[in-house]
């Protein structure tokens, strides 16, 4: 416990919601010893702590109601002194549901400063917990309980930051330690790691990567399991500074503005905190989050857009959803870790895989249809589009934390998305006329050669060049952050992934030589479109994540690799051009046979 000066309580719902759980973290961490030594007062004063939970449940309000029953039952065990480890671990699961539920912030907002913190130490905690937190001062025989000990290893391997952060701000009653009201959310988390940091050696490595949302929520004692003695010290003297968190702690207080601006009846104002929250802070680790954990950025998306549908609705949902997603960007910070190198390698070689598919497999179909009419001469102007496209995605790699970070990403992927659908529908088109041409195998040849004599060699390069820009410029960004964790994961992974892809490209280009002429070119006609329905809806989901388009939810599933995502306005127009070829195809089934198109067109 500390000691110091109390001021006026704040009085607001964010404090309600944190006394809730700071008396849940205390009953969490002290009730099971109460239990082992069975004394009277100390199991009286786990059931006036259990009395002030259920009361601080029902001073929240409706938010906290469904969490009740569970407080009641924690609170019934409590006062028959029983079940030690399970209201322990209760307490622990209604402290993190109830963290989500009131949007709180379990870390700081930024690395503590722990040369200010030593001086805030010293004005306002040494006289009670001495100036090397061994509490062994004059006036500690006097004082009930006697202050503690930030040495003490048993004290402070059970506790975590966090608990220290809320017993500053929320006093413990019946003691010496006060509310500290009168410093404010920075200045108590910089005291509450300086705490931790006492009884540490200096530290004389390199720390491991960390966040501070997992080092404000984890014991010394945990730490203990995962580093060395030394690192430890390092993660606790130290504190780390990455961009990845400071790029979601901006998300998070953009949220937490739309919250404030949706309350006080400024809907327009919060929709655009939400778009800045989300392309200022999520997108410019987006491909780096992708790569460690898909499922989360997808819940991530999804949270934004069902906030930004109930802003423009006024629906009375915004708050339960502004909250819901703070504790998806706190699961953001909390859940990073460093990546092995065998695991970066596994996820860059699914990664080139994945994002090199579309486009190597468009480029090895115009590759089978030359080579299946003796026009390989010009197969360069693939290879060419294909290749300055894979460069660029070099430089990418190479620049993407400046060149290509938030919006500019995005409106790049929206372009050329939607680019390449029109490269793409123009080559399904091309190679569908050319289908249905009669006497088609005699004269092919004769017009494949006039054609790309006037133009058609551009429109290779453009098809080549837009269908892989695309994929290389998101796989060098997808790539550059997973080289954060494992260079010699990425460079493996993808000299793999390349070997895969050759392969494929190779395999496609021989049994697209070997297939008949028809079914060469229905086959890559169909191809084609269908890529080109993927990449329509990335793009318009793209322009959705700039706020260019708006967005309806559906009740659908998202299957991000086929480009299908449950919103009406993307979803819509994917649907009608998917069925255009069937239309098309009903239209002109019982139409006589075109005439011969003239050579060359």
């Amino acid at each position: 416990m500390l000691c110091g000066s109390a001021g006026a309580a704040e009085g607001d719902e964010a404090r309600a919601w944190q006394r809730l759980v700071g008396i849940l973290q205390y009953l969490q961490s002290d009730y099971p010893d109460a239990v082992r030594s069975q004394q009277t007062t100390e199991l009286e004063e786990q059931t006036g702590f259990a009395r002030d939970a259920q009361a601080a449940a029902r001073e929240v309000g409706p938010g906290a109601a469904p969490f009740l029953a569970a407080i009641d039952s924690v609170a019934r065990r409590i006062e028959r002194a029983e079940d030690a480890q399970g209201v322990a671990r209760d307490c622990a699961s209604l402290v993190d549901a109830l963290v989500v539920a009131g949007g709180l912030s379990r870390s700081p907002r930024r690395p503590p400063d722990l040369a200010h913190a030593k001086e805030l130490y010293a004005a306002a905690c040494a006289a009670c917990h001495a100036q090397d937190g061994s509490g062994q001062v004059e006036i500690a025989p006097t004082m009930t309980p006697r202050p503690s000990s930030f040495l003490d290893p048993e004290r402070m391997d059970g506790i975590t930051p966090y608990k220290a952060f809320n017993v500053m701000t929320l006093g413990v009653e019946g003691t010496a330690m006060p509310a500290f009201s009168v410093l404010n959310d920075t200045e108590r988390w910089e005291l509450a790691f300086y705490i931790f940091a006492l009884r540490q050696p200096p530290c004389e490595v390199k720390a491991p990567r960390s966040t501070l949302e997992k080092l404000a929520n984890i014991t010394d004692a945990a730490l203990g399991k995962q580093y060395t003695p030394r690192e430890v010290a390092c993660l606790r003297r130290v504190p780390p500074q990455t961009d990845e968190e400071q790029s979601l702690l901006i998300a998070r207080s953009g949220i937490e503005d739309a919250m404030r601006l949706s309350q006080a009846g400024q809907a327009q104002a919060a929709r655009q905190a939400v778009m800045d929250a989300y392309l200022n802070g999520i997108e410019p680790v987006e491909l780096l989050l992708k790569g460690r954990q898909p499922a989360l950025v997808q819940r991530l998306e999804e949270g934004f857009g069902r906030l930004r549908v109930d802003l423009d609705n006024g629906a009375p949902t915004v708050e339960a959803e502004g909250r819901a997603l703070l504790g998806l960007v706190d699961d953001a910070r909390r859940s990073h870790s460093p990546t092995q190198a065998w695991s970066v390698f596994g996820m860059t070689l699914f990664i080139l895989l994945r994002e090199g598919f579309e486009a190597t497999v468009v480029i090895a179909a115009l590759l089978a249809v030359l080579k299946r009419t003796d026009q390989m001469k010009h197969a360069r102007w693939v290879h060419s589009g294909w290749g300055i496209a894979l460069a660029l995605g070099v430089l990418a790699f190479v620049f993407a934390r400046h060149l290509l970070a938030g919006t500019r990403r995005e409106w790049l992927e929206a372009v050329v998305a939607l680019a390449a659908v029109g490269m793409l529908l123009y080559a399904a088109l091309w190679l569908n006329a050319r289908r249905n041409t009669r006497k088609l195998m005699g004269r092919l040849r004769d017009q494949m050669e006039g054609a790309l004599g006037r133009g058609s060699r551009a429109g290779l390069f453009t098809i080549a060049f837009t269908a892989m820009l695309r994929e290389s410029f998101e796989t060098a960004l997808f790539l550059q952050g997973l080289s954060i964790d494992s260079p010699s994961g990425v460079a493996w992974g993808a000299a793999g992934g390349a070997v895969a892809l050759v392969f494929l490209v190779t395999f496609v280009v021989r049994v697209g030589y070997r297939l008949p002429m028809k079914a060469l070119f229905t086959a890559s006609t169909v191809l084609l479109f269908a890529t080109a329905v993927v990449l329509l809806g990335k793009g318009l989901h793209a322009l959705q994540e700039l706020g260019a388009l708006h967005v309806r939810p559906l009740p659908l599933f998202t299957l991000d690799f086929l480009g299908l995502y449950p919103d009406a306005y993307s979803l819509l127009p994917q649907l009608l051009l998917a069925a255009a070829p069937l239309a098309w195809w009903l239209a002109t089934k019982k139409a006589p046979p075109a005439p011969p198109l003239p050579s060359g067109a």
